[in-house]
Order: C-alpha cells, then structure tokens, then sequence
C-alpha cells in the first residue's frame, strides 16, 4: 500500500521552494506570537491555551492542511501530469494511501512541533497545556490531511474549497456556533488534547467516544473515496 516512488516525487512537489516558503510562515507566526505573549504576560496557562488553540489549532494547522492535503495530488490532476503516474504498474489505492501518509508528515511536522515548542515557550507545558494541544494537532493532522487530499482528488479548486473550510467552518463556526462544533474536526482533536492535559485544563465540546469514530470515519472514508474517485480516472486510450 505504500509505494516509494510515489512519496518521492510527492515530498519534492510539496517540499519545492516556492510552496516551503509557504509552509514555514505560521509555524515562524505561531512561534513569534509565544515570544511576545511570554515576554509581556509572562507564563500563563489561560493565555497558552487560548492561543494553542485560538491560533494553532483553529487556523495554522487546518490551513497546513490545506497546503499539504490538496497540493499532494491536485496540482498533478491540474496540469494533467498525473497520467505519468495511472500510467504506471501501482494500483490507485496505493497511490492515494502513499500520498496520504506524504502529507500527513508534512503537516505533521510544520503543525505539531511548532505548537509544541510554541507551548513550551509560553507556560513550560504547566498542566501539559504544550503535550496536549500537540497530540491533539497531530491527530487533527490526520484527518485534515485525509479530507483535503480527497477534495484534492475531486475538484480542481480545492484549494479555494479548502481555504474556505479552514478559515470559515473551523475557524469561525467550528469555534463559535454550537452546533457546528459537533462536526468540527478541531473539536474532535480537543477532545483528545482535554483528555491529555491536566484536569480542567482543556475544554472540548465533543465527547472523547464521539471524537475518535468521528475521527476515524473521516479519514478513512475520505481515504477510500479518494481512491474511488481516483479510479475513476480515465487515460487516454483506456477502454
């Protein structure tokens, strides 16, 4: 299921100059804001978790999600290389499950372990604030990277769709509208970052149970959709 031809060419595609750049600029965001909080106010652990999870996990790791999810396979789809790809002896399922754990990792990395040095700048990781708010960015890297990947798959603006998820549904009504929360995916990674940290620590509105199916439902249906879809791709002169 894991081919590594595949993951080559798509950590040189995600990891070119131009879309790095990109990818470094809200963990540098995320890391400068720490510095500044911790020099003004000092360590404490209200204002790590609002920004851990205001900043961290609201908006820099879904919109790294973005980035990684959509641009391991849709700029391929886009200009039409991709026939390169269906062309060779690798089934599509693998193609999909490779790229799918290439962008888990980048996200992973530009995502978790800016949130955790950035916790450990602003309170030392008190009550497991920093450890908590990175477990859960590293699960939410899973699920995000499984959705946009599929949305990667199935539209050619899915970074337009992708960036409008982020920034309007877990940002905005993921964070403030109560019935949205239920199915917010940043919800789903507080409930497992609440039950990390210390007691009280961490509030979710998600229950941990309904967390983890929700969870592994998306990324695995995401998963296997895109693969579906992906083979349903047809090359020229295919039957």
């Amino acid at each position: 299921m894991y081919d590594p031809t595949v993951a080559r060419l798509t950590y040189r595609a995600l990891l070119g100059r131009r879309r790095a750049a990109i990818l470094f600029v809200l963990p540098a965001l995320l890391i400068a804001i720490a510095l500044a909080v911790r020099v003004l106010a000092g360590a404490d652990d209200q204002i790590t978790s609002d920004v851990l999870g205001g900043f961290a996990l609201a908006v820099m790791v879904p919109l790294i999600g973005v980035i990684a999810g959509t641009g391991a396979i849709g700029p391929e789809i886009d200009d039409g290389s991709i026939v390169y790809l269906l062309a060779k002896p690798v089934k599509r399922p693998t193609i999909i499950f490779t790229k799918l754990i290439v962008a888990i990792a980048v996200t992973m990395v530009f995502s978790a372990l800016p949130t955790l040095i950035a916790g450990l700048i602003l309170n030392g990781n008190g009550q497991q604030i920093a450890v908590a708010y990175t477990v859960g960015a590293l699960v939410a890297s899973i699920a995000y990277s499984a959705l946009f990947l599929l949305l990667g798959t199935v539209s050619r603006h899915a970074v337009v769709l992708g960036l409008v998820y982020a920034l309007v549904w877990e940002a905005l009504f993921g964070s403030q509208v109560p019935g949205a929360r239920t199915l917010s995916v940043q919800q789903w990674a507080l409930a497992v970052a609440e039950k990390t940290g210390a007691e009280g620590a961490i509030t979710a509105e998600v229950q941990l149970p309904l967390a983890t199916v929700l969870l592994v439902v998306v990324t695995v249906g995401a998963t296997w959709y895109a693969g579906q879809k992906l083979r349903t791709l047809k090359l020229a002169g295919e039957e």
